[in-house]
């Protein structure tokens, strides 16, 4: 995260009137991104990340009954001029009926400064039913990551830095692998990595070679639903991130009142506090909203992060059962 900050740093410097000392800031920071591999924790940050497991665990793809499309839309650090926005679709089925597994497909994109990311994924689950215990699901995601640069530089000299990156876009292979584990009294655990195969994008230009490296993160998530608390139910969870270079984990706890109403609190390590707020107005389907109140370096600029959700379910009739009069049994 703290590289990503480093980034965004970078472009807001670069944007504004300049300063000696924010020359020499600027000058520094971008000598990381314009020499060798660009590394950073790319995954998105999301308030709302027990609705998003599909993308980070390709195990959890279908394990729950019906279709379900769910869309997020993520406005970081508001008021700050080029902060991420990110933006979240995935759809996923549990076809068992049909053949063993479940199927899915998801589509990120973020955009952060100059920088644009598109992630897009076909998931697919094998299901394996452990007796009473609960069902395991083992999962991949196979697809693409676009990474592409549209650099607008305004260098602290007079004269353009022929070293500054330039605009760049790449497409290369992108690949996921999960473990998810559903018990049956109404808890779950999954690990997962993503981008397993560390892409590497390229791009000559001139004398220079600009990389873009993704690196490889690795997820630990669970949760735990306790029913009739008050007349409702405590939904309790929780999601380790890391790239083996920096962590982070998020930590939700929500009160569903009635299947009607929800409202619960989310702390975000080294980032933020949120509040989230539900509201499922018809049967299997939710809007729900979040605000996070910047708790980092950028605190003090920030105007907090907003997050929506929208998610629809659409289950399956049961299959028509067919039946048979035989005339000695009349």
């Amino acid at each position: 995260m703290e590289k990503k900050l480093l980034l965004f740093s970078s472009f807001l410097l670069a944007r504004d009137t300049l300063s000696m000392k924010k020359k020499i800031i600027l000058l520094a920071s971008l000598f990381v991104v314009a020499c060798g591999n660009t590394f950073a924790q790319q995954d998105k940050l999301i308030t709302h990340f027990m609705y998003d497991k599909m993308s980070i665990n390709p195990g959890s793809t279908g394990i729950e009954d019906g279709i379900c499309a769910t869309s997020l839309y993520r406005n970081q650090w508001d008021k700050i001029s080029g902060a991420p926005n990110s933006g979240i679709l995935n759809v996923e089925a549990n076809l068992t009926r049909f053949f063993p597994g479940g199927v899915g497909i998801s589509f990120f994109h973020d955009a952060i400064g100059f920088n644009r990311q598109n992630n897009l994924l076909l998931n697919y689950s094998f299901p394996i039913r452990l007796g009473s215990a609960g069902t395991l699901g083992i999962g991949i995601g196979a697809g693409m990551v676009n990474f592409g640069m549209s650099p607008d530089w305004v260098p602290p000299t007079t004269n353009a830095d022929s070293k500054l990156p330039t605009e760049f876009s790449a497409t290369n292979l992108d690949l996921n692998f999960g473990i998810y584990f559903k018990g049956s009294s109404d808890y779950y655990v999954g690990i997962s990595s993503t981008h397993l195969n560390e892409s590497l994008m390229t791009q000559k230009v001139g004398n220079i070679d600009q990389k873009y490296q993704m690196a490889r993160h690795y997820y630990l998530m669970g949760g735990k639903k306790f029913r009739d608390i008050w007349g409702g139910d405590l939904d309790a969870q929780a999601l380790v991130r890391t790239d083996l270079v920096k962590f982070s984990s998020d930590i939700s706890v929500r009160y569903i009142y009635n299947d009607k109403l929800y409202g619960g609190l989310t702390y975000r390590t080294i980032d933020a506090v949120g509040v989230m707020l539900g509201y499922i107005p018809m049967k299997n389907f939710t809007i729900g909203y979040s605000y996070d109140l910047t708790t980092n370096k950028l605190a003090s600029a920030s105007r907090g992060s907003h997050e929506i959700l929208l998610k629809y379910c659409y289950h399956l009739p049961k299959p028509p059962m067919s039946k048979a009069i035989h005339p000695r049994w009349l």
